[in-house]
């Protein structure tokens, strides 16, 4: 009964709209007459996101010059066929400001008159607290138009990600279990669904070369002072702390002496997080299996680390060659031709290749 009643409002609504729509095709388009008292009285529907199609009806709203929504003057186009005395049909601009605000209208007469209109927005994510999950771990994704979203799952998938708390700029998401190596998320608002720019890593289907500690037979393969450090750390409580000494050329990084690791086709990029020292430096990504050798002056795969905040790489294993010389390589490590002006000390964490 509910829902008989809500479609006969709808067709009662809209039917005196197609009416007077077909009237003003029969009168050869020859345009609406203003009025010096234009009334708003229903817009359907109540809300709505960039580009959907808005039908206001209510009396003297004829012979419209201008629409506007308030939030940053942002114009919308419209075509006068669809505007007689008592509707006008128009599209929300894509580009409206998401949030209640006036829609200003303007006639030949020179009539101003208003009415109030919330505009929904899609979610957008700018930053994130972290790429790197593991079942139960907690992210938080920043941005916009969040606090209606309704639902968050890994991209193309059934199980939702849960929503631990939402305001309009972040997400608290409990990250799942899940076969992925990688995804995206899509996140769903009343206005729409987007699938985020940001990959997030499933650390357990990773290879792993440092988290907690070294993993899979690597071991501190530095040349300068190195070690696991619990000062800080990314994720979790520890990280590689490595020193850089003032006017040493040093490869700080890891090893893998015996039996190396062997390229696999099965991973696709190397990603870490490094916490940059006094100064932003350029780093150089070294392998003894690269071209260059370990170390060695090597300034083809150069990274640079701002000073004192986390920073993620996520660099291709093709572009980076580790596996140049045809052998499993041994040592992976970042050297610096200096520092010059001081100690600089360095913090990665998750170091680890991605299928």
């Amino acid at each position: 009964m509910k829902n008989f009643f809500k479609t006969c409002f709808s067709v009662t609504l809209i039917l005196p709209v197609l009416l007077a729509l077909s009237s003003c095709e029969k009168e050869d388009n020859a345009g609406s007459k203003a009025s010096s008292n234009p009334r708003v009285d229903v817009i359907a529907p109540e809300k709505g996101a960039g580009n959907e199609v808005l039908t206001i009806t209510g009396s003297g709203i004829g012979g419209i010059t201008s629409i506007m929504f308030e939030a940053d003057s942002v114009t919308a186009a419209f075509n006068p066929n669809f505007n007689t005395e008592s509707a006008l049909i128009f599209r929300i601009p894509v580009d409206a400001v998401p949030g209640e605000q006036n829609i200003i209208f303007k006639n030949s007469k020179g009539v101003e008159f208003k009415a109030l209109f919330n505009v929904l927005g899609l979610p957008t994510v700018q930053t994130v607290s972290n790429y790197n999950y593991t079942p139960g771990t907690e992210i938080i994704v920043m941005g916009k138009n969040l606090a209606d979203v309704s639902k968050v799952v890994l991209q193309g998938q059934e199980q939702e990600v849960e929503v631990v708390a939402k305001t309009a700029t972040s997400l608290t998401l409990k990250m799942p279990a899940t076969v992925l190596a990688q995804s995206k998320l899509d996140i769903t608002n009343e206005a729409g669904t987007i699938t985020t720019t940001q990959e997030f890593v499933n650390v357990e289907n990773a290879f792993l070369i440092f988290t907690e500690d070294y993993q899979n037979g690597f071991v501190n393969g530095s040349w300068g002072p190195a070690d696991v450090s619990s000062a800080v750390a990314k994720s979790g409580t520890k990280s590689f702390k490595a020193t850089y000494v003032k006017g040493n050329w040093s490869a700080n990084g890891f090893a893998n002496w015996d039996p190396g690791i062997a390229f696999s086709p099965d991973y696709k990029f190397l990603s870490f997080w490094v916490k940059g020292g006094v100064e932003t430096q350029t780093f150089y990504i070294t392998g003894d299996q690269r071209a260059g050798g370990y170390g060695n002056s090597d300034r083809t795969a150069p990274i640079v680390v701002p000073a004192n905040e986390w920073t993620y790489f996520k660099i291709k294993l093709s572009d980076l060659e580790l596996w140049k010389k045809g052998e499993a390589f041994k040592q992976l490590g970042f050297w610096i031709p200096g520092p010059d002006n001081q100690d600089e000390v360095l913090y990665f964490d998750d170091v680890i290749f991605i299928k």
